[in-house]
């Protein structure tokens, strides 16, 4: 008698997305690492300076943002598992909402960048004021990035098939590189002490 298996067993284990994502993810992964090494030796440095800069920091907005990108994360995840299962109109609604959680991400940032700069902070206010502006601009960019990306998948949504599945694989790959950066980035630089 033969045993039932279900469809995501039958699937066969792969690399989602292509292998040029994963280069450009490691890539991506190695220098953010070198980043956090170099903030985490200069903290050591002026401790007293880097927990006063921080305390400064809004770590409510930042705790909103991190749940954006988490939800958004979901959002895609569920996004390419309609695809496979040619799910599509479906699809098309979980990604805007993805996109949706990432504008909102933004506009968080912007409201917390203009909060500082209210305030009179800036990226020559002091070393983790530089770190700090330095590291979540060019995580915004990733941001913006990855935006794009889930753009392009919403508008491909009108015709793709479980065929495409690989195209979703890879923008779902980069906008969990995003999410993991800020998993990082918010702890390193709100609540490490």
């Amino acid at each position: 008698m033969a045993e039932a298996t279900s469809p995501q067993a039958e699937r066969k284990a792969h690399l989602p997305g292509e292998a040029g994502i994963w280069l450009f993810i490691l890539g991506d992964m190695i220098i953010f690492g070198m980043f956090f090494v170099a903030f985490i030796y200069y903290r050591a440095q002026a401790p007293a300076l880097f927990d006063a800069s921080q305390a400064r920091l809004n770590a409510d907005l930042a705790v909103v943002n991190t749940l954006l990108l988490l939800t958004s994360s979901l959002f895609v995840v569920l996004a390419v598992e309609a695809v496979r299962r040619n799910l599509v109109a479906r699809a098309r609604r979980l990604l805007m909402a993805a996109w949706l959680c990432g504008a909102g991400f933004v506009v968080i940032k912007i409201v917390e960048y203009r909060e500082k700069s209210a305030q009179g902070i800036n990226l020559l206010t002091d070393d983790f004021f530089m770190y700090y502006y330095m590291y979540t601009g060019i995580h915004l960019v990733h941001v913006l990035l990855g935006l794009a990306f889930l753009a392009w998948l919403i508008a491909k949504c009108r015709t793709a098939t479980a065929a495409d599945t690989p195209s979703f694989e890879v923008g779902a790959s980069f906008w969990h590189m995003v999410d993991l950066l800020w998993i990082m980035l918010f702890p390193l630089l709100y609540l490490v002490k």
